[in-house]
């Protein structure tokens, strides 16, 4: 069978996505994890933190809830159902590290969960401390003159 032949028979057999569908769940779903992170900051704001705190005790919430529901094993129905719009949020990164972890638990702390809880998101924390790192030499270079 030649390349061509096999790629129209993988077209035709393979199901068809609803992207439209797909889109408007992600948005959706990405959009309320949003409002509820906007609430988060409302309500962390009006308890009297500042700005900034309040943005960061956001964002740990979020964190949170996100390895809550993953453990709990209702993230991956969540992420079924809205795709993008749970990978996209600081939620997405949060499940990326908690479900390794959780799957390899049974390992033991070390070689299991310790070894394995970063396999997802490990490059993901590399390229972006190397990243800030990088921004903040040329930051500071250009602050001298």
């Amino acid at each position: 069978m030649k390349e061509k032949d096999y790629q129209k028979l993988v077209d035709n057999m393979s199901p068809k996505s609803p992207i439209l569908k797909d889109c408007i769940n992600a948005f959706w779903i990405g959009g309320l994890i949003c409002v509820l992170g906007q609430a988060a900051m409302w309500g962390y704001g009006k308890l009297g933190l500042e700005k900034q705190d309040a943005s960061t005790a956001t964002a740990m919430s979020l964190v949170a809830l996100s390895a809550l529901l993953t453990g709990l094993s209702l993230y991956d129905n969540i992420a079924k159902l809205a795709g993008a719009g749970t990978l996209v949020p600081i939620t997405g990164f949060a499940n990326a590290v908690a479900a390794p972890a959780i799957e390899f638990k049974t390992e033991g702390f070390i070689l299991g969960v310790g070894a394995k809880m970063f396999t997802i998101a490990g490059p993901v924390i590399v390229y972006g401390v190397s990243a800030s790192v990088i921004y903040g030499v040329i930051y500071w270079i250009t602050t001298l003159f």
